[in-house]
């Protein structure tokens, strides 16, 4: 089994302490978010590798070594300010703990996540292309793997709208970031990759690949596992991950993100959250049907 940890929330900048008591602990507890009454529970003696996904690596920093599991990180970091990314730290301070964890675990096992690129009058291509550029220069020798995406029509993003102001991408646009984000990357030994997106950009140099291949992860584990079923109207080809994390629960409040749709239901879940709980959000409850997952 494979965690991801989190594609549901920022267990990294908001909950380590939680996942760190859990991981001493030996399981976590995984409410069902369609089914509340049902709740998964994992051992960690049955979890092959984990996959930490945020914007924020630094809390987690200082615990790495206590995991003695194989580890993958995809650090989120995009040029966006404080009118769409209100909570999140400044660029310079992520940028020193990518340095830092790229140290702790190796340059192979770090991607970064250029995700998601919109465009408005603001953050228009200019904006981005020489956004690009100097993230790659600051990373350089650090990281060694981008992976890109474009925005997605969700809910939140919809109701952002007014402060996204965003604009409809056009064939020019995709040639202009292909071309100059390819060009980026290539001068500082980085490849650049799409993943499960409608415009590849592979014409321009792009790699398609996956968050996370077969391949990898059988590097990783020395298993093979299915496909991830996560996005069924279209194919995946990422391997199959079991996410621990909870919606409406991550407070950096961006923008355009898919896993908060409530922002209310955000404060309410920060205050049921209990970093000795089993639980990311709340505690077990007398009604509920646990059933241990073994994969």
């Amino acid at each position: 089994m494979i965690l991801n940890i989190s594609g549901r929330t920022d267990i990294v900048a908001f909950y380590t302490d939680w996942f760190m008591n859990r991981y001493k602990e030996g399981f976590v507890d995984v409410r069902n978010p369609f089914n509340p009454k049902m709740v998964s529970r994992i051992r960690f003696d049955n979890v092959d590798a984990i996959l930490f996904c945020t914007k924020n690596p630094i809390p987690i920093l200082k615990h790495l070594k206590e995991i003695d599991k194989p580890i993958l990180f995809h650090v989120t970091l995009t040029p966006y300010k404080e009118d769409i990314e209100p909570n999140v730290p400044s660029k310079g301070k992520i940028i020193e703990a990518i340095k830092e964890l790229s140290n702790i675990i190796g340059i192979d096992n770090l991607y970064i996540r250029y995700d998601p690129v919109f465009i408005s009058d603001k953050y228009n291509i200019e904006y981005h292309k020489k956004a690009f550029e100097r993230m790659c220069f600051l990373l350089n020798g650090y990281v060694n793997k981008i992976i890109v995406s474009f925005i997605d029509d969700y809910k939140n993003v919809r109701f952002n709208n007014k402060t996204l102001k965003i604009k409809e991408f056009t064939e020019k646009d995709y040639k202009e970031i292909g071309i100059s984000f390819s060009g980026s990357a290539k001068k500082y030994g980085m490849t650049v990759q799409t993943c499960f997106e409608d415009r590849n950009l592979s014409e321009y140099g792009f790699k398609v690949g996956e968050c996370l291949s077969h391949e990898l992860a059988y590097k990783m584990t020395g298993k093979a596992y299915k496909n991830w079923n996560a996005r069924k109207e279209k194919k995946c080809n990422c391997v199959q991950m079991v996410d621990i994390g909870s919606y409406n629960s991550c407070k950096h409040f961006c923008k355009y993100c898919y896993a908060n749709f409530d922002e209310k239901k955000v404060y309410d879940n920060f205050k049921n959250h209990d970093s000795n709980s089993s639980l990311l959000i709340g505690k077990l409850r007398s009604d509920d049907i646990i059933k241990e997952r073994l994969k």
